[in-house]
């Protein structure tokens, strides 16, 4: 005799959704192996919280064959859109809440019906669900951005952006280097001591512009670690603001010609290689280049930076400028070149780990 049964549900939630797994552990289904669709229904009883739900699975089980039915009075609002999963032994249904929000508990009657407990298999609690929830939305996000990313038209105009920087930042440097090779050929020593008069404002341009390149690794434009390009766009502006540009001392130094110059000798050879890139071209001796030369001109231009720094030291001693002025009972300040020192090694760590990460990629 064919019979209606309360099945065994176990119950979790998330934010959004509620979790109802059915135990039809009478049901012994009949024929081939696999998972089965026994027909189900959910009935939505209107204005109220309650869904009742109907399955008949076909076969035999302990008790003959049976049909299974529950309903459940939700503590709150729910779709009528229900969706289900059945396998042999059981089925997984999905219910979503009206408004999205944590429930104390899942029915209307603070006593629980007897066949209802939690599924500890997908419990977890309110905190570890904001957390899936904040990760489900970063992913959503991330793939979103993705998508847009690999759009055709956002392509062609992500690299006509990247070409035109590009093709600024090369001639920007070019224009330094070539500049500063005459002048050192004409004018010969006498080169070295005016080199910030001459070429600092070009220089702060492409510095300031070079900016966009924490950006666009930041988000994801371009395939670059952030790191790397935050320290070496850091670091340099710290050099040409900080050290070179604020002091007055510093300008007529040598070293602003050695500096600038290592500078441009590295990025006329970088520039191109990635305006090749962006048109889908290659160049074997740009490549070459772009990877060979930094080697001995890189580690040059961490040297020439740092020994600026030093010379800017006792400038910044007497000068007092950008001193860190401290409560009377400490005394009146202390000289920047107390920030110095600390930067000093940090800046020399911070380039030597640029170097060993460009020789990991």
């Amino acid at each position: 005799m064919q019979q209606t049964l309360t099945p065994h549900v176990y119950w979790a939630q998330r934010h959004e959704d509620i979790y109802l797994r059915v135990e039809l552990i009478d049901a012994q289904v009949s024929g081939e192996r696999g998972p089965v669709n026994p027909p189900f229904e959910a009935i939505n009883k209107p204005l109220t919280n309650i869904l009742g739900f109907y399955l008949a699975p076909q076969g035999h089980g302990a008790r003959g064959q049976n049909d299974y039915e529950f309903s459940l009075p939700f503590l709150n609002a729910v779709k009528t859109e229900v969706s289900h999963r059945s396998t042999q032994r059981q089925v997984n249904i999905t219910v979503r809440k009206q408004l999205s929000g944590w429930w104390d508990r899942l029915t209307l009657q603070e006593k629980k019906p007897l066949f209802l407990a939690p599924d500890f298999d997908r419990w977890v609690d309110e905190s570890d669900a904001e957390m899936e929830l904040l990760e489900k939305e970063e992913k959503k996000n991330r793939l979103n951005m993705e998508s847009r990313l690999s759009d055709p038209s956002f392509i062609t105009l992500k690299k006509g952006f990247l070409f035109t920087y590009n093709l600024v930042q090369f001639l920007g440097f070019s224009w330094i280097f070539v500049n500063m090779t005459i002048r050192l050929f004409i004018l010969g020593q006498d080169s070295l001591y005016d080199t910030f008069y001459t070429i600092s404002d070009v220089m702060f341009f492409c510095q300031i512009l070079a900016s966009v390149e924490v950006l666009n690794a930041m988000f994801g434009v371009v395939k670059a670690a952030v790191v790397p390009a935050f320290i070496q766009v850091v670091g340099r502006n710290f050099i040409l603001f900080i050290i070179l540009g604020s002091l007055q001392e510093m300008h007529n130094k040598p070293v602003v010609f050695f500096v600038f110059y290592l500078w441009s000798s590295i990025e006329i050879f970088r520039y191109p290689f990635y305006m090749l890139g962006c048109i889908d071209t290659e160049w074997k001796t740009i490549t070459w280049l772009r990877y060979t030369i930094w080697i001995p001109l890189y580690p040059l231009g961490v040297l020439a930076e740092a020994v600026a720094v030093v010379q800017s030291i006792s400038v910044f001693d007497q000068s007092r400028l950008f001193s860190i002025p401290l409560p009377e009972a400490l005394g009146s300040s202390v000289s920047f070149s107390c920030v110095l020192y600390v930067y000093l090694p940090l800046m020399v760590i911070g380039e030597l780990a640029i170097i060993v990460m460009k020789n990991g990629s």
